[in-house]
Protein backbone atom coordinates (compact mmCIF):
# COMPACT_ATOMS: atom_id res chain seq x y z
CA UNK A 1 0.00 0.00 0.00
CA UNK A 2 2.69 2.04 0.98
CA UNK A 3 5.10 1.58 -2.41
CA UNK A 4 1.61 2.11 -4.33
CA UNK A 5 0.55 5.81 -2.63
CA UNK A 6 4.32 6.24 -3.42
CA UNK A 7 4.24 5.77 -7.10
CA UNK A 8 1.07 7.68 -7.27
CA UNK A 9 2.74 10.80 -5.36
CA UNK A 10 5.88 10.61 -7.74
CA UNK A 11 3.92 10.24 -11.01
CA UNK A 12 1.58 13.44 -10.00
CA UNK A 13 5.15 15.36 -8.92
CA UNK A 14 6.32 14.16 -12.81
CA UNK A 15 3.02 15.30 -14.27
CA UNK A 16 3.35 19.04 -12.93
CA UNK A 17 7.18 19.31 -13.36
CA UNK A 18 6.44 18.38 -17.00
CA UNK A 19 3.38 21.46 -17.37
CA UNK A 20 5.70 23.49 -15.86
CA UNK A 21 8.08 22.40 -18.16
CA UNK A 22 5.60 22.25 -21.27
CA UNK A 23 4.81 26.23 -20.19
CA UNK A 24 8.02 27.35 -19.87
CA UNK A 25 8.80 26.39 -23.38
CA UNK A 26 5.48 27.41 -24.83
CA UNK A 27 6.74 31.13 -24.00
CA UNK A 28 8.99 32.20 -26.58
CA UNK A 29 12.05 34.55 -24.68
CA UNK A 30 10.94 38.06 -25.97
CA UNK A 31 12.63 39.54 -28.65
CA UNK A 32 14.80 42.94 -28.67
CA UNK A 33 12.84 45.46 -30.08
CA UNK A 34 14.78 47.48 -32.57
CA UNK A 35 14.82 51.33 -33.10
CA UNK A 36 12.87 52.56 -36.61
CA UNK A 37 15.36 53.58 -38.98
CA UNK A 38 15.54 57.47 -38.63
CA UNK A 39 13.92 58.96 -41.53
CA UNK A 40 16.17 61.10 -43.98
CA UNK A 41 14.99 64.52 -43.09
CA UNK A 42 12.89 66.61 -45.91
CA UNK A 43 14.85 69.00 -48.33
CA UNK A 44 14.31 72.74 -47.73
CA UNK A 45 12.19 73.95 -49.99
CA UNK A 46 12.01 77.70 -50.54
CA UNK A 47 9.64 80.73 -52.94
CA UNK A 48 11.39 83.38 -54.71
CA UNK A 49 9.63 85.98 -55.36
CA UNK A 50 11.67 88.39 -58.82
CA UNK A 51 10.23 91.62 -59.76
CA UNK A 52 11.74 92.87 -62.83
CA UNK A 53 11.22 96.25 -63.58
CA UNK A 54 10.74 95.73 -67.72
CA UNK A 55 11.89 93.25 -70.02
CA UNK A 56 14.78 94.30 -72.23
CA UNK A 57 17.57 91.98 -73.23
CA UNK A 58 19.57 93.48 -70.15
CA UNK A 59 17.45 92.54 -67.31
CA UNK A 60 16.03 89.42 -69.39
CA UNK A 61 19.79 88.37 -69.12
CA UNK A 62 20.24 89.17 -65.49
CA UNK A 63 17.03 87.01 -64.19
CA UNK A 64 18.13 83.75 -65.81
CA UNK A 65 21.42 84.10 -64.54
CA UNK A 66 19.59 84.39 -60.95
CA UNK A 67 17.52 81.83 -61.81
CA UNK A 68 19.90 79.57 -62.70
CA UNK A 69 22.51 79.79 -60.20
CA UNK A 70 19.68 79.10 -57.46
CA UNK A 71 18.48 75.84 -59.38
CA UNK A 72 22.04 74.66 -60.09
CA UNK A 73 23.00 74.89 -56.14
CA UNK A 74 19.28 73.72 -54.75
CA UNK A 75 17.76 71.73 -57.24
CA UNK A 76 14.70 72.72 -59.46
CA UNK A 77 12.38 70.32 -57.32
CA UNK A 78 12.96 72.72 -54.44
CA UNK A 79 12.71 76.08 -55.98
CA UNK A 80 9.38 77.56 -56.72
CA UNK A 81 10.29 81.25 -58.76
CA UNK A 82 7.00 83.85 -58.84
CA UNK A 83 8.48 86.06 -61.54
CA UNK A 84 6.31 89.14 -62.13
CA UNK A 85 7.13 91.84 -64.17
CA UNK A 86 6.35 95.67 -63.85
CA UNK A 87 6.30 96.74 -67.71
CA UNK A 88 8.30 99.72 -66.93
CA UNK A 89 5.83 101.17 -63.61
CA UNK A 90 7.42 101.80 -60.56
CA UNK A 91 3.58 102.17 -58.87
CA UNK A 92 3.58 98.55 -60.26
CA UNK A 93 6.86 97.30 -58.89
CA UNK A 94 5.22 98.58 -55.56
CA UNK A 95 1.95 96.70 -56.08
CA UNK A 96 4.00 93.54 -56.95
CA UNK A 97 6.08 93.72 -53.67
CA UNK A 98 3.39 94.06 -51.42
CA UNK A 99 2.11 90.88 -52.80
CA UNK A 100 5.12 89.33 -52.82
CA UNK A 101 5.37 90.16 -48.72
CA UNK A 102 1.53 89.08 -48.10
CA UNK A 103 2.31 85.69 -49.65
CA UNK A 104 5.12 85.43 -47.30
CA UNK A 105 7.96 84.56 -49.66
CA UNK A 106 11.03 83.71 -48.61
CA UNK A 107 13.13 86.21 -50.66
CA UNK A 108 12.57 88.83 -53.05
CA UNK A 109 15.19 89.31 -56.25
CA UNK A 110 14.62 92.98 -57.23
CA UNK A 111 15.56 93.56 -61.02
CA UNK A 112 16.57 96.89 -61.71
CA UNK A 113 16.24 100.55 -58.97
CA UNK A 114 12.41 100.93 -59.18
CA UNK A 115 12.38 97.27 -58.17
CA UNK A 116 15.02 97.63 -55.50
CA UNK A 117 13.63 100.89 -54.13
CA UNK A 118 9.85 99.07 -54.11
CA UNK A 119 11.29 95.81 -52.26
CA UNK A 120 13.25 98.07 -49.73
CA UNK A 121 9.78 99.84 -48.66
CA UNK A 122 7.58 97.22 -48.85
CA UNK A 123 9.82 94.49 -46.17
CA UNK A 124 12.41 94.88 -43.49
CA UNK A 125 12.86 91.13 -42.54
CA UNK A 126 12.55 89.06 -45.87
CA UNK A 127 15.92 89.42 -47.54
CA UNK A 128 16.05 91.73 -50.31
CA UNK A 129 18.34 91.21 -53.31
CA UNK A 130 19.11 93.59 -56.06
CA UNK A 131 21.07 93.44 -59.82
CA UNK A 132 21.01 95.50 -62.44
CA UNK A 133 21.41 98.39 -59.83
CA UNK A 134 23.79 101.17 -60.08
CA UNK A 135 24.51 102.53 -57.07
CA UNK A 136 22.89 101.44 -53.85
CA UNK A 137 23.58 104.53 -51.95
CA UNK A 138 21.67 106.53 -54.47
CA UNK A 139 19.44 104.38 -54.64
CA UNK A 140 18.30 103.75 -51.39
CA UNK A 141 19.10 107.56 -49.94
CA UNK A 142 22.11 105.88 -47.75
CA UNK A 143 24.60 108.96 -47.04
CA UNK A 144 28.11 108.07 -46.64
CA UNK A 145 27.35 104.36 -48.65
CA UNK A 146 30.35 102.20 -47.41
CA UNK A 147 29.52 99.39 -50.06
CA UNK A 148 27.20 97.08 -47.00
CA UNK A 149 23.70 98.38 -46.41
CA UNK A 150 23.60 96.49 -43.16
CA UNK A 151 19.61 95.99 -43.51
CA UNK A 152 17.88 92.95 -44.92
CA UNK A 153 19.05 94.22 -48.57
CA UNK A 154 22.04 93.20 -50.57
CA UNK A 155 22.80 92.60 -54.29
CA UNK A 156 24.81 92.94 -56.98
CA UNK A 157 25.68 96.46 -59.02
CA UNK A 158 26.12 96.74 -62.86
CA UNK A 159 28.37 99.98 -62.71
CA UNK A 160 30.77 100.02 -64.90
CA UNK A 161 33.84 102.86 -64.14
CA UNK A 162 31.81 105.71 -65.96
CA UNK A 163 35.60 107.46 -66.22
CA UNK A 164 36.82 105.06 -68.81
CA UNK A 165 33.51 105.13 -70.74
CA UNK A 166 34.25 109.32 -71.26
CA UNK A 167 37.37 108.08 -72.35
CA UNK A 168 35.46 105.81 -74.76
CA UNK A 169 34.15 109.25 -76.46
CA UNK A 170 37.63 110.57 -76.45
CA UNK A 171 38.85 107.71 -78.06
CA UNK A 172 36.65 107.55 -80.69
CA UNK A 173 35.30 111.08 -81.18
CA UNK A 174 38.38 113.20 -80.75
CA UNK A 175 37.19 115.82 -83.10
CA UNK A 176 33.54 116.16 -81.24
CA UNK A 177 33.15 119.35 -79.53
CA UNK A 178 29.51 118.45 -77.67
CA UNK A 179 28.12 116.01 -76.22
CA UNK A 180 24.60 115.19 -75.45
CA UNK A 181 23.62 113.06 -72.11
CA UNK A 182 19.98 111.54 -72.61
CA UNK A 183 18.52 109.42 -69.66
CA UNK A 184 14.77 109.27 -67.80
CA UNK A 185 14.70 111.87 -65.66
CA UNK A 186 12.85 109.56 -62.98
CA UNK A 187 15.72 106.65 -62.38
CA UNK A 188 17.74 108.10 -59.94
CA UNK A 189 20.60 105.61 -60.89
CA UNK A 190 20.38 107.60 -64.61
CA UNK A 191 20.88 111.08 -62.96
CA UNK A 192 23.78 109.43 -61.18
CA UNK A 193 25.61 108.61 -63.78
CA UNK A 194 25.12 111.71 -66.49
CA UNK A 195 25.90 113.70 -63.42
CA UNK A 196 29.51 111.83 -62.85
CA UNK A 197 30.20 111.67 -66.64
CA UNK A 198 29.44 114.89 -67.11
CA UNK A 199 32.48 115.84 -64.66
CA UNK A 200 34.60 113.69 -66.43
CA UNK A 201 33.93 114.61 -70.17
CA UNK A 202 33.97 118.02 -69.28
CA UNK A 203 37.43 117.85 -67.97
CA UNK A 204 38.43 115.93 -71.49
CA UNK A 205 37.53 118.94 -73.08
CA UNK A 206 33.93 119.07 -74.10
CA UNK A 207 30.76 120.56 -73.41
CA UNK A 208 27.74 119.07 -72.28
CA UNK A 209 24.10 118.69 -71.63
CA UNK A 210 21.78 116.94 -69.76
CA UNK A 211 18.23 116.04 -71.89
CA UNK A 212 16.36 114.09 -70.04
CA UNK A 213 13.20 112.21 -71.34
CA UNK A 214 9.73 111.48 -68.36
CA UNK A 215 8.97 108.28 -69.87
CA UNK A 216 8.60 106.39 -73.11
CA UNK A 217 5.95 109.02 -74.62
CA UNK A 218 9.13 111.66 -74.89
CA UNK A 219 11.91 109.77 -76.06
CA UNK A 220 11.66 110.73 -79.84
CA UNK A 221 11.26 114.07 -79.04
CA UNK A 222 14.03 114.56 -76.40
CA UNK A 223 16.16 112.48 -78.81
CA UNK A 224 15.63 114.69 -81.04
CA UNK A 225 16.45 117.55 -79.56
CA UNK A 226 19.60 116.15 -78.67
CA UNK A 227 20.61 115.27 -82.04
CA UNK A 228 20.13 119.16 -83.00
CA UNK A 229 22.98 120.02 -80.72
CA UNK A 230 25.12 116.95 -80.33
CA UNK A 231 28.10 115.86 -81.76
CA UNK A 232 27.70 112.53 -80.08
CA UNK A 233 25.54 110.87 -77.59
CA UNK A 234 25.82 109.31 -74.63
CA UNK A 235 22.92 107.28 -72.68
CA UNK A 236 23.88 105.55 -69.22
CA UNK A 237 22.49 101.72 -67.76
CA UNK A 238 18.90 103.09 -68.31
CA UNK A 239 15.98 100.88 -68.40
CA UNK A 240 13.75 103.29 -70.08
CA UNK A 241 15.97 103.98 -72.52
CA UNK A 242 17.06 100.46 -73.17
CA UNK A 243 13.31 99.53 -73.83
CA UNK A 244 12.97 102.14 -76.76
CA UNK A 245 16.22 101.60 -78.32
CA UNK A 246 14.38 101.31 -81.67
CA UNK A 247 12.93 105.14 -81.28
CA UNK A 248 16.76 106.42 -80.27
CA UNK A 249 17.90 105.16 -83.47
CA UNK A 250 15.39 105.98 -85.54
CA UNK A 251 16.17 109.56 -84.49
CA UNK A 252 20.15 109.74 -84.09
CA UNK A 253 21.19 107.50 -87.21
CA UNK A 254 19.60 109.57 -89.73
CA UNK A 255 20.60 112.40 -88.15
CA UNK A 256 24.36 111.09 -87.71
CA UNK A 257 24.72 111.12 -84.39
CA UNK A 258 26.72 108.39 -82.69
CA UNK A 259 25.86 106.68 -79.81
CA UNK A 260 28.08 105.67 -77.07
CA UNK A 261 25.90 103.65 -73.98
CA UNK A 262 26.34 102.40 -70.38
CA UNK A 263 25.41 98.97 -71.53
CA UNK A 264 25.53 96.15 -74.41
CA UNK A 265 21.61 95.97 -75.03
CA UNK A 266 21.52 99.46 -75.54
CA UNK A 267 23.88 99.62 -77.55
CA UNK A 268 22.76 96.71 -79.84
CA UNK A 269 19.95 98.56 -80.09
CA UNK A 270 21.18 102.18 -81.04
CA UNK A 271 24.46 102.65 -80.10
CA UNK A 272 28.08 102.04 -81.53
CA UNK A 273 29.87 101.01 -78.58
CA UNK A 274 29.97 100.78 -75.17
CA UNK A 275 31.87 99.47 -72.06
CA UNK A 276 29.95 96.91 -70.72
CA UNK A 277 29.34 94.09 -68.34
CA UNK A 278 27.97 90.48 -68.65
CA UNK A 279 24.61 90.76 -66.94
CA UNK A 280 23.83 87.31 -67.07
CA UNK A 281 26.99 87.00 -64.82
CA UNK A 282 25.89 89.51 -63.16
CA UNK A 283 22.60 87.06 -61.99
CA UNK A 284 24.63 84.20 -61.51
CA UNK A 285 26.20 86.14 -59.12
CA UNK A 286 23.11 87.40 -57.39
CA UNK A 287 22.24 83.98 -57.43
CA UNK A 288 24.71 82.48 -55.60
CA UNK A 289 24.13 85.41 -52.95
CA UNK A 290 20.44 83.82 -52.43
CA UNK A 291 21.49 80.65 -52.24
CA UNK A 292 23.96 81.87 -49.63
CA UNK A 293 21.33 83.54 -47.75
CA UNK A 294 18.46 80.66 -47.93
CA UNK A 295 20.71 78.16 -46.54
CA UNK A 296 22.24 80.45 -43.48
CA UNK A 297 25.36 80.32 -44.81
CA UNK A 298 25.41 84.52 -44.55
CA UNK A 299 23.79 87.13 -43.02
CA UNK A 300 22.06 89.37 -45.82
CA UNK A 301 22.99 92.58 -43.52
CA UNK A 302 26.35 91.57 -43.43
CA UNK A 303 27.04 91.41 -47.21
CA UNK A 304 28.45 93.76 -49.30
CA UNK A 305 27.09 94.79 -52.78
CA UNK A 306 29.29 92.84 -55.06
CA UNK A 307 30.21 94.19 -58.51
CA UNK A 308 30.61 92.74 -62.08
CA UNK A 309 34.53 91.34 -62.21
CA UNK A 310 35.11 92.19 -65.76
CA UNK A 311 34.53 94.94 -68.12
CA UNK A 312 34.98 94.77 -72.20
CA UNK A 313 34.57 97.05 -74.88
CA UNK A 314 32.39 96.28 -77.57
CA UNK A 315 30.74 97.81 -80.68
CA UNK A 316 27.94 98.00 -83.22
CA UNK A 317 29.29 96.89 -86.38
CA UNK A 318 26.24 97.84 -88.71
CA UNK A 319 25.95 101.17 -87.03
CA UNK A 320 29.31 101.65 -87.15
CA UNK A 321 29.55 101.44 -90.67
CA UNK A 322 26.73 103.20 -91.40
CA UNK A 323 28.02 106.00 -89.39
CA UNK A 324 31.15 105.85 -90.73
CA UNK A 325 33.05 105.38 -87.16
CA UNK A 326 36.24 103.63 -87.08
CA UNK A 327 36.53 101.17 -84.58
CA UNK A 328 39.87 100.87 -83.13
CA UNK A 329 41.77 97.73 -82.43
CA UNK A 330 40.90 96.13 -78.53
CA UNK A 331 36.79 96.27 -79.18
CA UNK A 332 34.84 93.21 -79.44
CA UNK A 333 31.87 93.00 -82.31
CA UNK A 334 28.26 92.55 -80.55
CA UNK A 335 27.19 89.24 -82.27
Amino acid sequence: MKKKLLALTLAALMAMSLAACGGQSSTEPAQESKEPEAAEPAAQTFTIGICQLVQHPALDAATQGFRDAVVEALGEENVTFVEQNASGDSATCTTICGQFVTDGVDLILANATPALQAASAATGSIPVLGTSVTEYGVALGIDGFDGTVGTNVSGTSDLAPLDQQAAMVKELFPDAKTVGLLYCSGEANSQYQVDTVKGYLEDLGYTCTLYSFVDSNDVTSVTKTACDASDVLYIPTDNTAASNTEAINNVAKPAGVPVITGEEGICAGCGVATLSISYYDLGVATGKMAVKVLTGESNISEMPIEYAPQFTKKYNADLADALGVTIPEGYEAIA
